[in-house]
């Protein structure tokens, strides 16, 4: 017998993570707990295993997943990785069909009826995403850096991400996302990143603080215009290591604002937006004679960072007003503060904090929150179950269940950078990114703290797509961790 057959042996004998499997029977166990809660109703007072009851059929779902879970890691590891772009070319078809034939539900054009099931494609593309990326990434000699590779694993998450957007479910759309973790990890350089931050940032202020006028510009856009110089400055200095490059940038704007500020004290009417636009002008002309002296390619890129930042910063209104949904266009409204609508859009979160501030310490018990009961919250379980978690186990309770949750996450961190494989580890990083998004976006939207949009709490949630989903997702992570040691290696 061969060195190989002996690896093959031991990796087919290999042990699951039970550690892992043990926090998702607790997961499922305590999610089916919390459906039964929030939906249960006085009145009828609906059996925990009736299937007439959202428990009940949360109880199917449960058993179909753990069915699902134990065909998972029986089939041969090799399989995934064989067919990963097969398995993700069905997953776009399917997303397709269900653009032009999936019915309108609550605004949202993603579920397929399959007689009596009812399915959402879009769940099922993260765990495709991921190991479809995993199989490109495990290509020998693949460097992400590469015009051709970036573009091809760029495409990978846009194609659904654009698929799901237009069958109006942004949320799970904004998932996808996530990915570009993934790509940090495998080499994306962090400015990328970087780039993708400041973009949130300036699309917050310039948003929030739109309605008060600085002269040519918004308050919004003259703060951000500040913001642009200094993380200009920052990048000189953080890329070029020219301390007195950095220095000189901010001297020459702020000496600008200063001369605006004097002379405003001789009740001269000033006009801070071109003040800012002036000062902006001074450090791209800076910029421009620095590249043409010292022929640095970075200096472009920093330059290319500054433009394209103002760029972006002027189309931000026009996104907001012309290409947001009147709904998203008012949570977002909301979340910043600008509005208050307790009746509309702010009604879920107004309602949800209503529901965890109640619940105190300990929490009401079991069956007995008030806010749920009375179905003063909607959605209480699926998108906003958390809240249930809240008002009937208290701050206790709901630490309990994020402690938790964090345990999961650090877990499958270690089992992702455990792989022997590019494979294993780039799924490894996808599935760990994908449950990081859904934990914060889904807790902090319940508490008030991001904007609505409509994303499930992994295996808490009602649902069976979603529960599939992650399902899928996590044991196929177990499958490949099995059978690590017979890992392709580069």
């Amino acid at each position: 017998m061969t060195h190989l057959d002996d690896n093959n042996i031991m990796a087919e004998k290999g042990r699951i993570d039970w550690f892992t499997v043990i926090i998702y029977l607790i997961f499922i166990t305590l999610g089916w707990l919390n459906i039964y809660a929030a939906s249960f109703d006085l009145e009828s007072r609906t059996e925990l295993f009736s299937l007439s009851g959202r428990a009940g059929m949360q109880l199917v779902w449960m058993s179909t997943a753990l069915v699902l879970a134990f065909i998972l890691v029986k089939i041969d590891v090799a399989f995934y990785e064989t067919y990963a772009l097969v398995f993700y070319l069905l997953g776009i078809g399917l997303l397709v069909l269900t653009l032009f034939v999936a019915a309108n539900v609550r605004g949202s054009e993603s579920f397929l009826d399959i007689g009596p099931i009812r399915i959402q494609p879009a769940e099922f593309m993260k765990f495709l995403i991921a190991l479809a990326l995993a199989k490109v990434f495990n290509t020998y000699g693949f460097n992400l850096m590469e015009r051709k590779n970036l573009l091809l694993v760029s495409g990978l998450i846009l194609l659904p991400l654009i698929i799901v957007i237009l069958q109006k479910e942004t949320g799970t759309a904004l998932v996808y996302l996530v990915f570009i973790f993934v790509l940090y990890r495998e080499g994306l350089p962090g400015g990328i990143l970087f780039m993708g931050f400041a973009a949130i940032v300036y699309f917050v202020l310039g948003i929030k603080y739109s309605e008060v006028q600085w002269g040519m510009f918004s308050q919004g856009e003259v703060m951000v215009i500040i913001l642009i110089i200094i993380f200009t400055a920052g990048m000189v200095f953080s890329y070029m290591k020219r301390k007195s490059v950095s220095v000189f940038i901010f001297l020459a704007a702020g000496s600008i604002f200063l001369g605006a500020f004097v002379l405003s004290k001789f009740e001269l009417e000033i006009d801070w937006g071109l003040t800012a636009l002036i000062a902006l002008s001074v450090v791209v002309l800076y910029l421009i004679y620095l590249f043409i002296r010292f022929r640095k390619r970075t200096y472009l890129y920093i330059l290319l960072f500054t433009i394209g930042s103002f760029v972006f910063l002027e189309s931000v209104e026009y996104a907001f007003e012309e290409i947001l949904e009147p709904h998203q266009k008012i949570r977002i409204e909301v979340l910043l503060g600008m509005k208050e609508d307790l009746r509309g859009a702010g009604y879920h979160v107004h309602q949800s904090k209503i529901a965890i501030g109640s619940g105190g310490l300990l929490g009401k018990g079991f069956l007995s929150g008030t806010q749920t009961k009375l179905n003063y919250i909607p959605d209480q379980d699926t998108d906003f179950i958390f809240c249930t978690i809240g008002e009937e186990h208290g701050f206790v309770g709901s630490t309990a269940v994020m402690l938790l949750f964090v345990i999961f996450i650090l877990r499958l961190l270690y089992i992702a950078e455990r792989q022997t494989s590019v494979f294993g580890r780039v799924y490894g990083y996808g599935v760990v990114s994908i449950f990081m998004f859904h934990l914060i976006i889904n807790v902090g939207m319940v508490i008030g703290i991001m904007p609505v949009i409509g994303i499930p709490l992994p295996f808490f949630s009602y649902g069976g797509s979603s529960l599939w989903g992650f399902t899928i997702l996590l044991f196929i992570l177990l499958r490949i961790d099995k059978a690590r040691k017979r890992g392709n290696f580069r």
